[in-house]
């Protein structure tokens, strides 16, 4: 169909509505409206348009205003291919860990392996991402990683098949993921102007999470007729998608500080220093932490559940762990939707506790498909509480400190969910999966309803602009 070929639209109340958001979602670069549209009218598609002045900045197209960017769609797109692989296999590695050894301490233990050297290399990372230019950083090291996917393919392949093997190029991905998630992270901004950034922060977020629901459903599909071998080699390809992405991208000049180079340590204290005197900062980062050590694990753990608790196949294990993204997608349009009128205060004073009930309803869920319908609420409550954080501290922090900052944050959550994922796999062994699920969402509801008495403190999210909110104390030698 040409552009200028004409649709005859029924004359339906709220069809405007509902043609926006399938338009946003289903028109590779997003953006087209509808509006001009009226009952009776007939309207041809060239009269619709992809960009232009928002005229309901609460609507569908305003969520999803990032698309109107084309360095933001190609990049968008390429993560989506490519994060899609790295859900594949990060579903296929503890499904081979377990059905080798039969232990959920090893499904912990592929979470530990991956996410720990990530925690430990944050500062790296984060000067890197302050003193480099991103998109280089981000070429070289997805590179890097297609080639550690191949090697993990080519040793399935040919027959190196030990715990040892797999979790020590697990440990590999977590190093070279160290380096490059803070110029991730850091370089979404330089893709849209800052008007859009919470737009591109929700719609970065849900790439992720809708490659953590077609990783997953892929993976069960491949595990249950082809087996590990192709899955590994299929996570290879997908780099292919997001390096040519970055090639194609030209991202708007970022802010470099003038004066002399700090080393990583010296860099480092500096951010910490730079997020002690702004309380939105720090909060946002606590979020990230809670959801990571007492949530996130959930994701690993869908496992055992599939194997241990429901007795059901590798097709049940993909349907459980893509629903997490699943749930997260469902609910982008909302968050998106609403970022100029929700405070982010608001969005995590009642996502964090559905968050921690969801967790705990998944811990109790007697049968899959009960277990299924809690994990799209955790899936949901996921992506409102961490992109919501996530938008907070981008719009709170100044370009110049934005890796280093950045990398403190996911130094905080790649830190909290390998521990999370190592101790509730240990406690799995033990407790049972169930009692140890639902205890550790039982623990983040305690939290975060206390943390919900202190609204003063939740509205330091709602700042956009940098300034201190209180002294930095000297330190006592």
């Amino acid at each position: 169909m040409s552009l200028m070929s004409s649709i005859d639209l029924p004359s339906q109340t709220g069809a405007t509505g509902v043609l926006n958001f399938v338009a946003v979602l289903g028109h590779p670069f997003g953006g087209i409206s509808f509006s001009g549209w009226r009952p009776g009218v007939r309207l041809s598609v060239g009269d619709c348009f992809l960009t232009g002045v928002d005229d309901n900045p609460h609507g569908v197209k305003h969520g999803a205003r990032a698309f109107r960017h084309r360095d933001f769609r190609l990049f968008f797109f390429g993560a989506l291919a490519s994060n899609s692989g790295t859900w594949l296999q990060n579903l296929t590695v503890p499904f081979v860990l377990f059905e080798l050894t039969g232990r959920s301490l090893f499904v912990g233990l592929a979470g530990f392996t991956q996410f720990l050297p990530a925690f430990l290399l944050g500062p790296i990372g984060g000067s890197l991402a302050d003193r480099l230019d991103r998109r280089r950083v981000l070429l070289i090291v997805q590179s890097l990683l297609a080639v550690t996917a191949f090697v993990l393919w080519g040793t399935w392949q040919a027959g190196w098949r030990s715990p040892a093997v797999i979790l020590g190029l697990t440990a590999l991905i977590g190093v070279l993921a160290g380096l490059m998630i803070p110029s991730w992270q850091a370089f979404v901004p330089s893709l849209v102007p800052r008007a859009d950034l919470p737009s591109a922060i929700t719609l970065n977020s849900t790439q992720f999470n809708a490659s953590r629901a077609v990783g997953p459903a892929l993976a069960g599909i491949i595990l249950a007729t082809a087996g590990p071998g192709l899955a590994f080699f299929l996570n290879g390809v997908s780099f292919v998608a997001v390096i040519a992405a970055l090639l194609l991208v030209r991202a708007r000049p970022t802010e470099r500080r003038s004066g002399p180079v700090e080393g990583v340590a010296e860099g480092f204290r500096s951010a910490l220093a730079y997020m002690r005197q702004r309380t939105g900062i720090v909060l946002g980062v606590t979020c990230a932490v809670l959801v990571g050590f007492f949530g996130n694990p959930v994701a690993q753990l869908t496992v055992v559940f599939a194997e241990e608790v429901y007795r059901a196949g590798p097709r049940v294990v993909g349907v459980l762990a893509a629903a997490v993204g699943t749930g997260a997608v469902l609910m982008a349009p909302a968050l998106s939707t609403f970022d100029s009128r929700l405070p982010r205060s608001f969005v995590v004073r009642l996502g964090l506790p559905i968050y921690a009930l969801a967790v705990i309803g998944f811990g109790l869920a007697p049968t899959w498909p009960i277990g299924l319908v809690a994990l799209l609420v955790v899936g949901a409550g996921f992506l409102a509480i961490v992109a919501t954080t996530n938008t907070a501290v981008q719009l709170i922090v100044a370009d110049h400190m934005r890796g280093r900052v950045m990398s403190i944050r996911i130094m905080g959550f790649t830190l909290a969910f390998p521990v999370g994922s190592l101790l509730q796999g240990a406690l799995a062994d033990v407790w049972g999966p169930q009692i140890t699920v639902a205890a550790a969402g039982a623990c983040l509801l305690v939290i975060s309803l206390g943390l919900a008495t202190r609204p003063a403190l939740l509205e330091t999210l709602d700042r956009e602009d940098d300034t201190p909110d209180r002294p930095l104390q000297p330190r006592l030698s």
